[in-house]
């Protein structure tokens, strides 16, 4: 497997020095101040992934995700989701991903501040229910066209606006921490006002008046859930208009396996997750448990993550534990989703078995 291993990264390193010597083209890209040139990729990973202008720009707001957003389930997900929803908008085939370039850190600091309710300090605790901080983040994704005069462009950006489902305050410093449910139909009659707010804002910055943007809303979760929120409503904007006509629901969910949710809404994959556990457990005496996380689009599962934390006393284990663990994934589980097997100790990763959707066969990976 270490063979295997090292060969596909030889074979990788490869490849990408082909691509940056021979194919890729250097382009002007301009900004409020310069001009500079960049590096437009000939080649994506995937039809479904976005080529990156290289050199790689950091957003301008590089920071404040992690400071908003205190679940990092909840950050990889509305950034992995955000890129999602702008597919439908955005063609990877003909654009570029940038991280956000125009949103600056104490933009976004601005606006949250001002868009959420005010609450005086040493407000009692009836205040403070009454009025939640709704916005956590704004998050900016900017999309790049490749011009025919070998300049690149902003062709559209794509804004995500996290909006808390659990709203956690103090109403002093050092003292208990409270807890407010925010109903969805609460969150998404804020989150409405919240997005136009924000869109004339950005309509009067320089540059962006005439640009297609895309709006997409993210309920997180609660700041101790083991499974990120979900995207629940996007609109369209087209170049030029300073209003949203209408929202689309968006109807994903991240699901917790094994739980009570996930057997009410999803019996038949939460029993394939349990039972999987179970056969693990009749031969491995250190396995404690696992956790899987189902991502689903319109009630269809589309990924199935399982992570599988275990104590090992030797790589001989590990390898005997990856084979058995491998056999089981090959005959419990159907191939119409993507499936990815995690298998770690408290220490580090150990091995990883994958499957893309309709394949016959999973791949393995031993960690050296």
């Amino acid at each position: 497997m270490k063979k295997v291993s090292m060969l596909l990264l030889c074979t990788l390193l490869f490849i990408t020095g082909c691509v940056q010597d021979s194919n890729d083209e250097e382009v002007l890209q301009n900004d409020d101040t310069k001009e500079e040139t960049s590096i437009v990729p000939s080649y994506q990973l995937s039809d479904e992934n976005y080529r990156m202008i290289l050199p790689y720009k950091t957003s301008a707001a590089r920071g404040v995700i992690g400071n908003q957003i205190a679940n990092r389930v909840d950050i990889d997900e509305m950034e992995e989701g955000l890129r999602r929803l702008s597919k439908e908008v955005f063609d990877p085939e003909e654009l570029y991903f940038q991280e956000g370039q125009y949103l600056t850190s104490d933009m976004i600091y601005t606006w949250i501040d001002e868009l959420n309710p005010k609450v005086k300090e040493g407000a009692d605790e009836e205040t403070y229910q009454e009025n939640p901080r709704y916005l956590s983040h704004i998050l900016e994704q900017n999309y790049m066209r490749h011009n025919e005069d070998q300049s690149v462009g902003l062709a559209g950006i794509s804004l995500g606006i996290a909006m808390k489902s659990v709203y956690r305050f103090q109403t002093e410093v050092g003292g208990p921490y409270f807890y407010k449910d925010i109903p969805k139909d609460e969150m998404l009659s804020q989150a409405n006002e919240i997005a136009h707010s924000i869109l004339q804002e950005i309509r009067q910055m320089e540059g962006l008046g005439d640009v297609p943007i895309m709006i997409g809303i993210y309920q997180e979760e609660e700041q101790a859930s083991p499974v990120p929120g979900n995207f629940v409503a996007k609109a369209n904007v087209p170049g030029g208009s300073t209003s949203i006509d209408d929202w689309e629901s968006v109807n994903e969910e991240n699901i917790l396996f094994p739980s009570d949710e996930g057997r009410e809404k999803y019996y038949d994959d939460h029993e394939i997750v349990s039972s999987f556990g179970n056969e693990i457990a009749k031969f491995f005496p250190n396995y404690v448990g696992l956790m899987g996380e189902g991502f689903y689009i319109d009630e269809e599962l589309q990924k199935l993550t399982i992570e599988i934390p275990i104590e090992f006393y030797g790589k001989a284990e590990v390898l005997g534990f990856t084979q058995y663990a491998y056999g089981l994934v090959q005959d419990m589980f159907p191939n119409y989703y993507d499936l990815e097997v995690n298998i770690k100790t408290s220490q580090q990763m150990e091995s990883l078995i994958y499957r893309n959707a309709g394949d016959e066969s999973p791949t393995v990976h031993v960690y050296d």
